[in-house]
């Protein structure tokens, strides 16, 4: 076998990452051909392919998956090695999930601070539900992920409590005067959609399921249009929507945690997730 080398294992986790040569490429700033030809350079250097083509990109092989376990561990031993020898600050590239909520109430502030603490550092940050986002993690294609949990979870495992509240476009909206209650709500499966039915059906509260979306910016619109309330996360509450209580039933706590790809996250990555376990712990 071959020595591998550290810029073909960049590019090869991009790849991994993206399921695409030519999105990894437009990442990373090369071409197309050239990222392709670094894979066949890896696989040639490992004696196994590493990559299988599909209708809409590329996949990791069972070589591929193994291999993509080491890759990580291995640049981030480089790196870590790199900076502590060089004296310079941590550098690299990592990969967050988040959901929309927290993104807005939590991640502007989050990511100047990280910034002005590691400026080498890019951050990529993928915006998704909870769900979607176990989903990347076990294919390794994020680094990490803040995620919502029930409030009955592991409590060592959150990281900043959290609850779900009823909001809607005034104090006191006369839409909650309907016999049958419009709501606005995430997709089912979601927390907030089990948290919002749960709560009605507990009551015994008619309601309708007048627009769904796991978008929060079109769940926040529609709220705005008066045509139905809707059910966010506390900290994510606009200041021109108003959380709603009479008449409505409780809705349940709810947990934020931090979970990772890997067992043994790199460095660079180990350091932003213990950054975001303070920073959330105390804002």
């Amino acid at each position: 076998m071959q020595d591998l080398e550290i810029f073909l294992l960049r590019s090869f986790v991009a790849v991994s990452r993206a399921g695409s040569v030519s999105e990894a490429a437009r990442k990373i700033g090369r071409t197309q051909s050239a990222v392709s030809m670094q894979m066949q350079r890896l696989e040639d250097a490992v004696g196994q392919p590493v990559l299988r083509r599909t209708g809409g990109g590329v996949e990791l092989t069972a070589a591929g998956i193994r291999m993509l376990s080491y890759a990580e561990r291995i640049l981030g031993a480089h790196d870590e090695a790199v900076a502590a020898i060089s004296g310079t600050a941590l550098h690299g590239a990592i990969s967050i999930g988040c959901p929309e909520d927290y993104m807005t109430a939590f991640f502007p502030g989050l990511l100047r601070g990280f910034a002005t603490l590691h400026g080498g550092i890019e951050i990529e940050v993928v915006c998704a539900g909870t769900v979607e986002l176990r989903q990347l993690l076990q294919r390794r294609q994020i680094d990490l992920a803040v995620l919502s949990v029930p409030e009955d979870a592991d409590r060592a495992r959150i990281i900043r409590p959290e609850s779900f509240v009823w909001v809607g476009n005034a104090p006191d909206p006369a839409i909650l005067a309907r016999e049958v209650l419009p709501v606005a709500l995430s997709a089912p499966g979601t927390l907030d959609y089990e948290a919002a039915i749960g709560a009605m059906d507990r009551v015994g509260r008619a309601y309708r399921i007048a627009f769904a979306s796991n978008s929060l910016a079109g769940l926040l619109a529609v709220t705005r249009s008066g045509e139905a309330i809707s059910v966010v996360t506390r900290a994510a509450v606009p200041s021109d929507l108003f959380i709603l209580q009479n008449g409505l039933p409780a809705l349940p706590d709810i947990g934020i945690t931090l979970a990772y790809a890997a067992l043994k996250p790199p460095p660079i990555v180990k350091t932003f997730g213990e950054f975001i376990k303070t920073y959330m712990a105390e804002i």
